[in-house]
């Protein structure tokens, strides 16, 4: 049996068990957190595929061929060669990002050889996937600042000492004109405009330039340097990843495998993409229990494709404790648990995960507030004067800003909460209020209404005093 074959044998009782149990809990998450850094080289190249086709949109051209070239590069007793490009745009990194980190970190522990593309050259063009307007360019100053940052936050998934870093201003900034000119012209324009966000850009009279154009031959160039044989990235990627398929082949290079990882949906349970503008994220340098009670809020239905994103668990294993809801042995609450659970294993270790558990069960499972001992004061006679907004951004520091207030308030997330003998009201407090002062909101709000008033943000509460 293989390594991961004994480690998915000791959790199969743990996941028939009570999973509402700390210790059970805490049991398999050592187990299942413990894979994180599972040695898988004893895996045959077709399970190594399949591992890795189950946690992805798609393996191009299919699965069989990559465990063919799996196999291939062990007879020749090496790993295969994977890229990954970064383009290192943002100081704030979410789970999101972590997704492909998560993937390659599996190629890597497969005994594949990594290596990193920092995008240093392509981040002064923006790369435009996805996006309704060009992408503001980067200074090399904004580049090394976020590069490090991004670095900090990500390690919890990814092994950093064995990876091979490369900037791609290696290659690309020596490029001539004349070489350009040549590769352009085996390259048809259609096949640049193939891509929706282009053709809604054009339809909808937003024009685009001549950059963003050249931003997939710019990718598919890295390939072309390195010589991969398997890239990742998100599936809004794929034409930019097909791009390094037709370059290899135009230099007469063998085409690069291509493997698309899914676009994790956001916290919300709107639909849209896990995004900071959105206020949709999970951020990976966030306290522990703000990460833990962040992901109780999700949606039930997220469960499995988070799951799969952030956790080493198996198909098999996902089928066993989604059924176990199915046939309600299994609360859902008791299942998100565990998934929070893994989420801060994977960023601050087990023991932070499970106090973040009894935080958690302590702060939101009471059935009175009162019954909470920790919880922050607000004196409304030293703050009523202030909005709301600045006292949860700088008396509570709730939120980073007040911009971060107002979000929470369109999200219907701010609140506040009277508790009375009869029991709790809630009232929702709109955007506009969010930018009043706290005592008018108050004043108006709770006129004629008795009990300990507190004020809810997200997932965070407060009592408020001498209203």
């Amino acid at each position: 049996m293989t390594r991961l074959g004994e480690s998915v044998a000791r959790a199969s009782s743990l996941l028939s068990a009570d999973l509402s149990a700390d210790s059970t809990v805490a049991e398999l998450l050592q187990e299942t957190g413990a894979r994180r850094y599972l040695d898988l080289t004893d895996l045959p190249a077709k399970e190594q595929a399949e591992l890795i086709a189950s946690r992805t949109v798609e393996v191009l051209p299919g699965v069989n061929q990559l465990a063919e070239r799996i196999e291939e590069r062990r007879a020749a007793g090496k790993g295969l060669h994977i890229k990954l490009g970064i383009d290192p745009t943002a100081t704030d990194v979410h789970l999101g990002h972590a997704v492909p980190l998560i993937i390659l970190s599996r190629f890597q522990r497969l005994g594949h050889d990594v290596t990193l593309i920092i995008g240093d050259f392509t981040a002064k063009i923006g790369d435009p996937s996805g996006r309704t307007a060009e992408r503001p360019p980067l200074t090399d100053e904004d580049i090394a600042a976020n590069l490090a940052s991004y670095r900090d936050q990500v390690r919890p998934f990814f092994d950093f000492e064995k990876v091979s870093f490369r900037q791609n201003s290696e290659w690309l900034a020596p490029y001539t004109f004349p070489e350009l000119l040549g590769l352009l012209s085996q390259v048809p324009v259609s096949q640049l405009l193939q891509r929706e966000d282009f053709r809604n850009r054009l339809a909808a009279g937003s024009g685009l330039t001549m950059t963003e154009l050249l931003y997939p031959i710019a990718q598919g160039l890295d390939s072309v340097a390195l010589e991969c044989d398997v890239e990742l990235g998100g599936a809004d990627q794929l034409l930019n990843l097909q791009m390094g398929r037709k370059l290899m082949e135009l230099r007469g290079q063998r085409p690069q495998l291509v493997v698309t990882m899914p676009l994790i949906e956001g916290t919300d349970g709107t639909g849209a993409k896990m995004s900071k503008s959105k206020g949709n994220y999970v951020g990976l340098s966030a306290p522990a229990d703000d990460v833990f009670g962040k992901i109780m809020s999700v949606p039930d239905r997220l469960m499995e494709p988070y799951l799969k994103a952030w956790t080493e668990w198996t198909d098999e294993e996902i089928a066993v404790v989604l059924a176990r809801v199915a046939d309600k042995s299994l609360h859902p609450m008791d299942l998100k648990k565990v998934l929070a659970g893994e989420v801060v294993t994977a960023l601050y270790g087990l023991e932070a995960a499970m106090a973040a558990r009894a935080g958690f069960v302590a702060q939101f499972s009471k059935k009175s507030f009162a019954d909470v001992s920790t919880l922050p004061v607000v004196d409304v006679a030293e703050h009523g004067a202030e909005t709301v907004a600045t006292v949860l951004t700088k008396v509570l520091e709730f939120t980073p800003s007040a911009s971060a207030a107002r979000r929470l308030a369109k999200q219907n997330a701010l609140r506040l909460v009277v508790e009375a003998p009869e029991g709790q009201q809630t009232l929702v407090l709109a955007e506009s209020e969010a930018i009043r002062p706290l005592g008018e909101v108050l004043a108006e709000k709770l006129a004629g209404v008795s009990g300990t008033a507190y004020l809810k943000a997200g997932r965070k509460l407060a009592q408020l005093e001498g209203r």
